[in-house]
């Protein structure tokens, strides 16, 4: 059986006095893919964001890789967020005056910075066919389309090979093709990645070791695809 790699034990999240989260607890082993699903506010993205550190947590404990975050050296955790997990938000973190090419071959010179400049542009096409962006390679990513986007932040995750991957509803605007090829690129090159997710798409969360059903700021019910249709 894999090793823990997330531990969430009574966490509670309030804004302006309205609780976000209650009490939620449950652990991630390595290499799981957990989705998220409920209506809109229920919780989902507040959750993603304390999880991936983007956000604080008012009371409980956070555990990563057996130690609580609170622990780590503020320096120590930036780093750890910064090498470990990638984060695709519906809103990107993109280079609008850079190409598709150049946005991914950037990331791609900031994780290898000894990699040549021809190797470099060879690979980062590579993983802008996985997600299906070769005919855009040299178009600027502030003429990109949302789902065009949602594929170039992908393909830029792809080659961080993070630890954790979260991704917050960040295949809502690509075909139902386009979103079999990402989650195929996900089998294929970051098999052994944790994978958190909130989809909206039935066939991006019916593979998912288990789906945590979140209400109210509460986890109202989990158990796979098929559990829960019961």
């Amino acid at each position: 059986m894999e090793k823990e790699l997330i531990k969430l034990t009574g966490i509670y999240k309030s804004f302006a006095g309205v609780q976000a989260l209650q009490n939620v607890d449950f652990t991630i082993r390595e290499g799981e893919v957990r989705c998220l699903a409920g209506e809109n506010g229920s919780g989902k993205s507040t959750l993603l964001n304390v999880i991936s550190g983007s956000d604080s947590y008012d009371e409980g404990e956070m555990y990563i890789e057996g130690q609580e975050t609170s622990c780590y050296d503020k320096a120590d955790w930036e780093q750890y967020r910064r090498e470990k997990i990638s984060f695709i938000y519906q809103n990107y973190n993109l280079i609008d005056s850079f190409t598709v090419l150049q946005n991914v071959k950037s990331a791609l010179l900031i994780r290898i910075p000894q990699m040549d400049e021809k190797e470099a542009d060879r690979k980062a096409l590579e993983y802008i066919r996985k997600v299906g962006l070769e005919k855009q390679a040299k178009k600027k990513a502030s003429h990109l389309s949302s789902g065009q986007k949602q594929r170039l932040c992908i393909a830029r995750a792809l080659l961080k090979k993070p630890k954790i991957l979260i991704l917050d509803d960040s295949t809502s605007a690509v075909d139902t093709k386009t979103d079999a090829l990402i989650r195929k690129a996900f089998k294929d090159e970051i098999p052994d990645t944790t994978k958190i997710i909130i989809a909206q798409r039935i066939s991006s969360v019916q593979d998912a070791d288990c789906i945590i059903v979140m209400e109210g700021g509460k986890i109202d019910g989990c158990g796979t695809h098929e559990q829960l249709l019961k």
